[in-house]
Parts: structure tokens; sequence; C-alpha cells
């Protein structure tokens, strides 16, 4: 099943899509090249309310988190920004970071840091991610040892997108690794505190304006009150916001696709060849029906998964399709974007060929591909 949507729906889709055209516009072959994090856009975001999606009105927030809602809005920013890293950076702390605090946290927690990310003040970023377990990521080495008042945390994590500009960590530890994943448990770590080191972001393939990351833990000692959750509830603290997690990034890129295939078109009705529009040559405007059929394919799955958790119904299933269909879906239509634009889409200055880096990503992050199709095959009881 799916959800129809009213006009409310669909009108903050449209108010999304049109600040993004307005106000999230910049120099994006310059901020690519110098993998430069747009802070100022950071902030207008927050005062348009976005980063208020994922937090409750009496924390500065915009009322109950409605995913449906926040769906479609993230849907409507991925289609109207051409940066598709601040879409992904914007996720990222929206979902892993400020709706487990709203879920899980103390009432202390939500009020010391939701109305502060809402604001832009402070930047969040969420680390499970270690040097010997990604996919495995509940079998972490970090390890949280109880002491008097709180915890001693030693350990490295590591491709945490935010972690060079952010200042407070939904960090994932052990404390007591015989335990597996009942063992894991989060805290909320205060990046700027002793006994933490922070990497200078990594040059990577795309997304570049979101900066990526390590964290070093050495001796850091952890109050007590920084727990998230009880001991031991990091594993589903952790798999509880993922399901959202996805829906509302594979919005965006959802958004992205949206955006490619209407360009896609505009090209091939404008560029002529051997004397007619290049999209009246089958091998061009099979291209596009494909770019078509994914995209309509992959919105079918979001709106199904969306629909699911709005209802507090298990996905694992359809999430996991979700994700792997989406992800692959905007990589290959990003490679037919290419080939459509020609010459012209192999070029930087066009902006073609960022989207297929961008892409290229999604195939990884959140749980790769290869885990989506094992999650499914278990499901099917394989």
């Amino acid at each position: 099943m799916h959800p129809v949507f009213d006009n409310s729906h669909l009108a903050q889709k449209a108010e999304a899509y049109d600040f993004a055209r307005e106000h999230l516009q910049s120099d994006m072959v310059a901020a690519d090249r110098a993998a430069t994090f747009p802070r100022d856009l950071w902030i207008a975001c927050a005062r348009q309310g976005i980063q208020g999606l994922a937090a409750p009105e009496d924390h500065g927030g915009k009322g109950d988190v409605d995913l449906l809602t926040s769906m479609l809005v993230m849907e409507g920013l991925g289609k109207g920004c051409r940066d598709n890293g601040l879409c992904f950076a914007l996720n990222a702390q929206m979902w892993t970071v400020q709706l487990p605090i709203v879920d899980f946290g103390s009432d202390e927690q939500k009020a010391k840091y939701l109305p502060r990310f809402i604001s832009g003040e402070i930047i969040g970023c969420h680390a499970v991610t270690e040097p010997n377990h990604g996919s495995d990521a509940f079998s972490m080495e970090t390890h949280a040892e109880k002491v008097e008042g709180g915890y001693r945390l030693n350990g490295t994590k590591r491709l945490v997108s935010l972690a060079p500009i952010a200042d407070v960590a939904l960090l994932f530890a052990t404390i007591n690794p015989e335990l597996g994943k009942w063992g894991v448990t989060a805290f909320l770590v205060d990046l700027h505190a002793e006994g933490i080191s922070v990497s200078p972001p990594q040059e990577k393939m795309g997304l570049r304006t979101v900066p990526i990351g390590e964290i070093h833990l050495k001796d850091h000692f952890l109050a007590e009150s920084q727990r998230l959750g009880p001991e031991g509830a990091g594993a589903s603290i952790s798999n509880h916001s993922l399901e959202i997690e996805r829906c509302s990034i594979l919005a965006s890129q959802l958004g992205a696709m949206e955006r490619q295939l209407d360009e896609s078109v505009a090209r091939a009705k404008s560029r002529k060849q051997f004397g007619k529009p290049i999209g009246q040559f089958q091998s061009v405007s099979n291209r596009l029906a494909d770019m078509k059929l994914r995209l309509e394919t992959a919105r079918l799955l979001l709106y199904q998964v969306a629909w699911l958790k709005e209802r507090k119904q298990p996905a694992m299933m359809e999430s996991a399709m979700l994700k792997l269909h989406l992800s692959e879906s905007f990589l290959a239509s990003s490679m037919d974007a290419i080939r459509t634009f020609g010459g012209d889409g192999y070029l930087t200055e066009t902006e073609v060929e960022r989207d297929l880096r961008d892409a290229v990503g999604g195939v990884l992050y959140a749980g790769t591909s290869d885990i989506q199709r094992n999650i499914i095959a278990s499901m099917l009881g394989l």
C-alpha cells in the first residue's frame, strides 16, 4: 500500500522545492572542487525549519514528527537543491542524531541538544563504523568501561559523516564485547572535550560538500547522564532510526532523480543530431524510459516504507528493498543522464557527472547493497 497525499502534504513539498531553488543555490562546481561545507545554507535551512522536522514543538521543532510530510519535504529539497551533500548531511543529523534523542533521550538531554540542533547552532554526527567493523557494525571494539560517575571510552570511529565539523556525536560503544550486540550502548559525546581528537576531512569521490572523518577516543570520561537510553540498548536505538533515516535520505535522492530526468528529457528535446532531436533516436528514448521506470518504482517503494513506519508497523524487508532499489536506480540513472548529455555530460562544468559520483556513495552508506540483498534473502527464509 502507499499513501494518498492531500493538498497540504503536496504544498509542503512544493514549498521545499521553491525554497531550495531560491535559497540553496551556490557555485557547486567550486564547492565540490574545494570540498567546502555550506554552513550558510545549513543555517538557511534551519531558519526555514527544515531541521525542526525531526523534533517536537516544545523543543523548537515543528510538532510531532510526521514522517510522511518530512519525507515529501526532503524529496522537494532534493529536487530543488543541486547539492546532494547538503541534503545528505541534513538527513544524517535529523534522523540518526535528533530523532534518537526525541525517542530515547531524557528531558535534560532533549532540552540540552534539540533546540541547538534545530537552530543550526551546533551540528551532530552518528558514529558507529570502526576500522575493523563496517557492515558487521555491532561487533565493535570501542569500549565503554564503567567507572565511578560514568564511563571511560577508548576506541576509534571512522567514515563518520560531519565528524570534522560536528560538535556532538551520537556514538556507540560496547560495555562488554562478550555480550555481542546486547552490550552496545549509545552515548552523546562532546567532540570538543578532553580525550577526543577528530581527523581533518578526508577526500572522497562524491558528496564532497559533507565532510567525513575519524573520531579517536583515549580515556575519555563521560558522565552517566550522557548515556542515551539504558545499557545494551544501542543496537535497538540504531536499528529504530535506520528505517526512518532511509526514508528521508532516499527521499532526497528521489528528488535528485526527478531533477535528473527533467533535465535529461529537456536535453533530448533540444539537442539535435542528423537533423532531428536526439530524443527521437530509440537508443536515447529507451534510456529515458528506463529512467522514468526507475523513478516511479523507487517512489512506490519509498512511499510504502514511509506509510508503514508512520503507522509504527515493521518494515525490515520493505526498507531493505527500498534501500537496494533506489540507491542502485540513482546510480544507473546517473550513468544514463551522462550518456544522454554525451561529451558535455562528462564535463564538470555542466554538473551532470557530479550526480554519478554522489550516487556511488548511496550503494555503500546506511547498509551496502550486498547487505540489503542478504537481509531480503534472510526474510525469505534462505
